[in-house]
């Protein structure tokens, strides 16, 4: 039986699911609890940490974080292709030159009217999925919260007029604690969530991720968890591959154009090929969007690139 945070579940018969479906039912849209919201909350969070030197600025990463609870519970995808995802979000820990302070993740399965985020010092975990087996449930990955960093987070996003919002009962949905429980499986580093904002407008996103840069030299490594590709009943199906190569080519070479032309294009993602086929809702594409923000004039890079679960899926790091 579905909880409280299942108003929208990942179901596994969605997962697994054939037929190439170009339309929004069937998608798992995944929100957690509402936040309080407090749109001029945040700016009296106290002065901004010094500046670093540029060489310590932290990278930011949009990374696939693949589906429902895998790879921690079998899910019969293709091993050899989900290998190399798994292997892919587990150097992601790499990527940053110095060991970040904090981790700050945006997850494509929590929504808020505002973006808002966690400030729970040991926040839980979400199991926002149902229909998996009993060891889905089990998953653990538990590492601390950071509500100095929840603050800092809502003091930029208020400087930058962005109203804002706070959810202290929020816990680590699996956009965050399946690619990160590999990245750092000892759960060490201070993580907090952000949410998208309702609506999914691509420039308001991009303008939280340009509010957000400044953490990038304050040694707090941003994370955008979403997937290139995102239609639930597409997954596997044969159909499904050519598609996801001809918007993943488009996205591509979107991602490592200069800032101007890149977020121009990113605002304009509905006019790629196959767009609305491989994204019949966008909540999974947005946290690049965020991500492109904070790059600002960093030029993109490819993390990964390979088919999985049947489709072309890609991560972009920035820095």
């Amino acid at each position: 039986m579905a909880n409280d945070h299942d108003k929208h579940p990942t179901r596994r018969a969605a997962i697994v699911a054939g037929g190439l479906g170009v339309g929004a039912a069937g998608l798992a849209a995944l929100h957690g609890h509402g936040g309080t919201q407090n749109p001029g909350a945040g700016s009296g969070a106290g002065p901004s940490p010094p500046t670093p030197p540029a060489s310590s600025r932290m990278p930011v990463v949009f990374l696939p974080h693949g589906g429902g609870p895998w790879p921690f519970v079998e899910l019969g995808f293709d091993k050899q292709e989900m290998a190399a995802l798994a292997d892919y979000l587990r150097s992601v820990a790499a990527v940053p030159r110095q060991a970040p302070r904090a981790l700050l993740v945006v997850s494509a399965h929590w929504e808020e009217d505002v973006p808002t985020v966690m400030t729970a010092a040991r926040p839980p975990m979400l199991y926002d999925y149902y229909g998996f087996p009993p060891e889905s449930y089990q998953i653990t990955w538990p590492a601390p919260g950071d509500p100095a960093l929840a603050a800092r987070v809502r003091q930029l996003l208020g400087g930058a007029g962005i109203p804002s919002a706070e959810d202290a009962k929020r816990g680590f949905d699996h956009g965050t604690f399946v690619p990160l429980k590999l990245a750092y499986p000892d759960a060490e580093v201070p993580t907090v969530q952000l949410s998208l904002r309702r609506g999914l407008d691509p420039e308001q996103h991009l303008a939280i991720g340009r509010a957000l840069a400044p953490l990038r030299d304050e040694g707090v490594f941003i994370v955008g968890s979403g997937m290139t590709f995102h239609n639930l009943r597409a997954f596997r199906d044969p159909r499904a591959r050519p598609v996801s190569e001809e918007f993943d080519a488009w996205l591509r070479a979107s991602a490592l154009l200069p800032q101007g032309p890149r977020d121009g294009r990113l605002v304009d993602w509905e006019l790629a090929p196959q767009a609305r086929v491989c994204h019949p809702r966008e909540e999974h594409l947005l946290p690049l969007m965020v991500i492109a923000g904070a790059a600002g004039a960093d030029r993109g890079t490819v993390g990964y690139g390979s088919v999985a679960m049947g489709v072309r899926l890609s991560s972009y790091h920035f820095g």
